[in-house]
């Protein structure tokens, strides 16, 4: 068996080179964030009746189906306080560094080649599955150290060592639990597309299943992994027994997916890749049909994920009143607008957020040319008929679609869901007018990823890094009280509080030309720049 492992510690130092930009970030990021909300936390929820009500705030149902049962009301300190607010969703947040750092070492590198070419050296069958989950599991280790010394540092009310320990090694065991899990997807698909969508699926199930569970079933909650790490309850009662439960099924997983890696073929998954017809349909006859069905999957998928995202941000609804009057952070999260309640500017600030999290699918959609690129795919369409300009342009009439397909679907969601839970419910013309003012800042966004893919394509992904700056200094600008000048480095910080106040029909304009120059530039960009393989 030792032979299937060979050389592993030294393809883990070429991964852990190859990954020396992607992992400090994603460390870091995970890390920074949550202890700067925690330094934040006790200015915000400062001891008294205020806390205590927020406490009970947290039993509704529908805040109980966002973040997780409640826990630790009788002394409802700073250390439960950050348990209910960050745990769930840092967890999800080392939950996705996992998959995609797992997918990009196993399922992508071996559908590039070069697991084969790693092949041809001295290693065994096993040497990358395992040298892959060695390197995610010292990063998810590293963040749990850190995590543990900067939290317990801060000494605040409640966040004693034991469950800072706990809090980060929780994190550490649900990244490991889905890092197993990743790679035994990636033995199952022939593609790293399949093996996205299925282990995306499978967080985005695990997370709907604790919702549900959390609210109706304990027994829904105890099957997800999501809804079983909360069960450690860190701070409050900090049971270790669901980590054993879950490194349990991780080795169990991780045994899964060397056995199927040892039986398939290179190359191969195990579930058969299904024919496809003998004669192509009309619509794959022109790029913009093709584009429309290889990203099939995405569309509907992303489409349907909106339309809950917005259902479960209305569903919350119900309760606002009582909570706004009781706790201090939204005064610090949304910006006051005279003659409108704070519910009110509460959607306001959602349709940012929808719109900001819409933006994800949009440029997954239109950055699907760089790799179909990098794999040689588009240059065997240009040798064709095909222009440049008419493949690039599917990419991007299929990403406008969605932008306009998702803001819909989240806009639906959350008019739906207010209108479940409140008797006097907002007119959907009025919710839907403030969505679609987004969509202007969604085709700049577009136009900056055209502009850096048409000129200097490797540095497409600095678009993401802009996405996550904008979510950072617009969501959390106000509570962390940064800077107004810092919201003005993203187009977000140019725009008006829709829809409590009028976009304006010269700003429109001034957004869409400078959408459309961006477009333009990058496409001209495109037609002269080499074709990388």
């Amino acid at each position: 068996m030792k032979a299937h492992f060979a050389n592993m510690i030294v393809l883990s130092t070429f991964m852990l080179r190859r990954d020396r930009v992607r992992i400090p970030i994603w460390v870091i990021s995970i890390v920074g964030i949550s202890i700067a909300v925690a330094l934040s936390f006790p200015g915000i929820y400062p001891p008294g009746p205020a806390r205590d009500i927020l406490a009970q705030t947290l039993e509704n149902p529908a805040m109980v189906s966002m973040i997780g049962p409640s826990y630790g009301q009788n002394d409802y300190h700073m250390g439960a306080v950050m348990a209910h607010q960050m745990f769930l969703f840092t967890a999800i947040a080392v939950a996705i560094m996992n998959i995609l750092l797992a997918i990009r070492h196993t399922r992508s590198d071996e559908e590039l080649g070069r697991v084969e070419l790693v092949r041809s050296l001295p290693v065994g069958r096993l040497t990358n599955a395992g040298a892959t989950l060695y390197v995610l599991s010292l990063t998810n280790i590293v963040i749990a150290i850190s995590l543990t010394v900067g939290l317990g540092v801060l000494g605040l009310e409640g966040m004693g060592w034991s469950g800072s320990f706990l809090y980060g090694m929780s994190l550490a065991v649900i990244g490991t639990f889905f890092a197993a899990t990743t790679v035994f997807i990636a033995q199952l698909t022939e593609t790293s597309r399949g093996a996205f969508g299925f282990s995306f699926s499978f967080l985005g199930i695990s997370y709907l299943l604790r919702a549900i569970g959390d609210v109706s079933s304990e027994a829904l909650s105890l099957i997800s992994p999501l809804g079983l790490i909360l069960r450690t309850q860190v701070y409050v009662n900090n049971c270790w027994w669901p980590i054993l439960v879950l490194l349990v099924i991780s080795a169990a997983f991780t045994w899964l997916a060397f056995r199927f890696s040892i039986n398939r073929d290179l190359g191969a998954g195990l579930i058969a890749t299904k024919p496809g017809r003998v004669a192509a349909s009309p619509c794959l006859k022109c790029p913009l049909g093709l584009t429309l069905r290889l990203q099939k999957i995405t569309i509907i998928g992303w489409t349907i994920g909106m339309f809950v995202l917005g259902a479960s941000y209305g569903s919350v609804f119900g309760d606002l009143d009582a909570f706004f009057k009781t706790s201090d952070i939204f005064e610090l999260l949304l910006p006051g607008t005279e003659g409108f309640s704070l519910t009110d500017q509460f959607i306001a600030t959602l349709l940012s957020v929808i719109t900001m999290i819409g933006a994800i699918p949009v440029l997954l959609i239109f950055l699907k040319i760089k790799s179909e690129e990098q794999l040689g795919r588009t240059e065997h369409l240009l040798t064709r008929v095909v222009s440049r300009w008419n493949l690039l342009g599917s990419y991007l009439i299929t990403a406008i679609f969605m932008s306009i397909a998702v803001q819909l679907a989240a806009t639906l969601g959350l008019w739906f869901a207010i209108s479940t839970v409140l008797e006097d419910a907002y007119a959907l013309k009025w919710i839907l007018k403030g969505a679609f003012s987004y969509l202007p800042i969604l085709w700049i966004t577009l136009g900056f990823a055209v502009l850096l893919f048409g000129f200097i394509p490797r540095l497409s992904g600095v678009v993401w890094i802009h996405l996550g700056y904008t979510f950072f200094v617009i969501y959390l600008g106000g509570l962390l009280k940064l800077p107004r000048w810092m919201g003005k480095l993203t187009p977000f910080g140019y725009i008006p509080h829709v829809p409590l106040e009028t976009m304006g029909f010269q700003r429109v304009i001034f957004m869409l030309i400078l959408a459309i120059i961006l477009i333009g530039i990058g496409f001209l960009g495109y037609q002269k720049r080499d074709v990388q393989g």
